[in-house]
């Protein structure tokens, strides 16, 4: 796109917009087979190209394939009997799918090990890499899983390192189990320092996300109050205690095609919700050709970059 201006909307003087669009979510739905009809119905509604599922809680030889190809969505999983367990479903052809540390890191003992937890899978669409994470939750702190997960975060670190050698742009999305920054908890007072906002959690994840990649939700809302995972276990969702735990981050190229990111906080209130609500942002993708003869444009936004 070198020397090509580049306009986050066009549209044509008939109304008729030219700019192609693409919608990417996620949701952690604390099994898929329980909240399968929640899912579909969401989809159905939406439509987004894309939606990456964290916590699927199923092996892949039962994961609900064939309800996902009705609607017209290709899958690509990476599951596990009970626990943990990730998935991309697309609308897009899905690409040099990518499992695992292992793929990336293949000399690596460690990301081998941390492998056995189903918690990373990759795909190419139209160009980008999606990568969809189920970081882990850490327990408590002083545990052998908040060990774990810091080891897990300081790998993920290694791997976009090598992944960013390959030169695709990169949109991360998934349940992070942290909460970045005081604003991303309903009541950071008492929460910060603890589990999920733990200050070696935060850094670990500042880390990973360098000068490379940033918060998508952060471009369009600054405050406070908007939260994403609400805990069954104090009714988080009934008294409005919530975090902002899942994320989607985004490179340079492809946060300059940012459109819009929100919360779809209303399933949470769902008959047997997921404890997590959808995320979903929308990207002016993939990037025009330049020099295409076509019906005369105009800005829908009026800047460009």
């Amino acid at each position: 796109m070198a020397g090509c201006e580049w306009k986050r909307w066009k549209q044509s003087r008939s109304g008729r917009q030219l700019q192609p669009t693409m919608r990417i979510a996620t949701w952690n739905v604390n099994s898929v087979r329980t909240r399968l009809d929640q899912v579909l119905t969401w989809l159905a509604e939406e439509r987004p190209e894309v939606l990456c599922l964290q916590e699927t809680k199923v092996a892949d030889d039962l994961f609900p394939r064939q309800a996902f190809e009705d609607l017209g969505y290709g899958v690509m999983i990476s599951g596990q009997k009970a626990y943990n367990g990730v998935a991309i479903v697309s609308r897009l052809p899905l690409e040099d799918v990518q499992i695992g540390f292992s793929s990336l890191l293949p000399g690596d003992p460690e990301a081998l090990a941390l492998g056995e937890q189903k918690r990373l899978i990759s795909a190419r669409i139209e160009g980008m890499r999606v990568l969809n994470l189920y970081v882990p939750n850490g327990s408590a702190l002083r545990s052998e899983k908040y060990a774990y997960k810091l080891r897990w975060l300081a790998c993920l670190g290694r791997y976009l390192r090598i992944q960013e050698e390959q030169g695709e742009p990169l949109l991360m999305v998934g349940d992070f189990n942290i909460a970045l920054e005081d604003r991303d908890i309903h009541d950071p007072q008492r929460l910060s320092g603890g589990i999920m906002a733990s200050e070696p959690e935060r850094q670990a994840l500042r880390s990973v996300l360098a000068e490379r990649l940033e918060d998508g939700f952060r471009l369009f809302e600054p405050a406070s109050g908007h939260w994403s995972w609400w805990d069954y276990r104090s009714g988080g969702w009934e008294t409005g205690r919530g975090w902002r735990i899942d994320h989607i981050y985004l490179d340079a190229e492809l946060r300059d095609r940012a459109l819009a990111c929100t919360i779809h906080s209303r399933l949470r209130g769902n008959s047997q919700p997921s404890d997590h609500a959808p995320v979903l942002i929308q990207l002016a993708w993939p990037p025009e050709e330049c020099g295409e003869e076509g019906e005369q444009e105009e800005d829908f936004t009026g800047w460009s970059s």
